[in-house]
């Protein structure tokens, strides 16, 4: 198991996040750019020193500032994917992943051994003797990844392994990722920003954001609930939060959307881009969940259109590019936001909110 305190200051910048990954359990750290993801993933690899906490790794302290210990990344147990594979050129991919067998002792011949197990493990036996440029992206990735697991690490840390790789390759590869990682004995964490990468490959979702964790829990309870906005954006929901009476929950000064149960005290607003609905004008009868907006913004989002909207909230709307058309919706033109009360999921912004 890892149980870690990473507390790192970089210039105005502050890391505060305490981690903990039992044997076999995968781990998805996400955040925005600057959240501290690398910085993290850095200090668990020993690449970046520690100002406070400890990184405790199988019950054995690789770095425990406090006692002034410290073990140098070549000495820990642990194995790195980095995003850009990091392969050494000059070496085959047979070479390149008997290299970390090699220097944890293991005479020539018997990493080499290792390393072919590994390749075919991978599905790359017929690309052992090729050097990474003659490897696609694919390809290379689980060279990387062989390379990483051939220590048999306690840990495995993985840096957006994905990121490098196009769309049609990125798919394949993913589903190759989880299966090895399903057999993985050790921890494993996985830094990335792409929110379907974590949900298909982590038992457990860690969200950071400025150096801090804001929320985490398994994929329902992080999709189901968001706490913050990088959260709502992630999952796709659009989020307020406010102050429940009853069936009414306000939100900011002069803004107010009715609930189907009760509730109060401060309260998440969460509901989905298709529950909103958009009109020229005013809708008649009166829908109690209606303000005017403005069309901030017109993306294509899958078969859809995806609507940014400014007003009393800013929200986002998916709309069909039929039911654009007829609206005739473009940046600028303002028109009449609906939702109904069903479609609005609320939940506590703290412990006992419910009326």
């Amino acid at each position: 198991m890892l149980d870690a305190h990473l507390v790192v200051q970089r210039g105005g910048f502050r890391l505060d996040l305490a981690l903990r990954i039992g044997a076999g359990e995968v781990v998805a750290l996400l955040g925005p750019n600057g959240a501290g993801k690398t910085t993290a993933l850095r200090t668990l690899a020993g690449l970046t020193p520690l100002h406070a906490g400890h990184v405790t790794l199988g019950g054995r302290d690789l770095d425990r500032p406090g006692a002034r210990r410290w073990m140098p990344p070549e000495r820990r147990p642990i194995g790195v994917v980095f995003q850009d594979y990091l392969l050494f050129p000059h070496l085959s991919a047979l070479d390149n992943v008997a290299f970390g067998p090699r220097r944890h002792g293991l005479g020539r011949q018997r990493a080499r051994e290792v390393a072919a197990a590994w390749l075919a493990r991978m599905g790359l036996a017929d690309h052992a003797r090729r050097r990474p440029r003659q490897l696609s992206g694919g390809q290379a990735q689980r060279v990387a990844l062989a390379r990483a697991l051939a220590v048999e690490p306690a840990l495995l840390l993985l840096d957006e392994p994905l990121a490098a790789l196009d769309a049609s390759t990125r798919l394949d590869t993913r589903a190759q990722l989880q299966r090895h990682l399903g057999a993985h004995p050790g921890a494993t964490l996985l830094v990335t920003h792409d929110p379907l990468d974590a949900l298909v490959l982590a038992d457990r979702l860690v969200i950071v954001e400025n150096g801090r964790v804001v929320q985490e829990g398994d994929a329902a309870t992080i999709t189901a609930q968001p706490r913050t906005d990088y959260v709502a954006r992630l999952v796709g929901l659009n989020l307020h939060r406010g102050h429940a009476d009853g069936h009414t929950v306000r939100i900011g000064a002069g803004f107010a959307l009715t609930t189907a149960g009760r509730y109060r005290d401060e309260v998440f607003v969460a509901y989905p881009p298709s529950a909103v609905a958009l009109y020229p004008r005013r809708p008649d009868g009166s829908p109690r969940n209606v303000w005017p907006a403005t069309i901030a913004g017109i993306q294509r989002h899958g078969d859809n259109l995806r609507i940014q909207l400014d007003g009393a909230v800013d929200v986002a709307a998916d709309v069909t590019p039929a039911a654009a058309a007829q609206l005739r919706l473009a940046p600028g033109q303002p028109l009449w936001a609906s939702v109904k009360a069903t479609e609005v999921r609320v939940y506590p912004a703290a412990p006992e909110a419910r009326a």
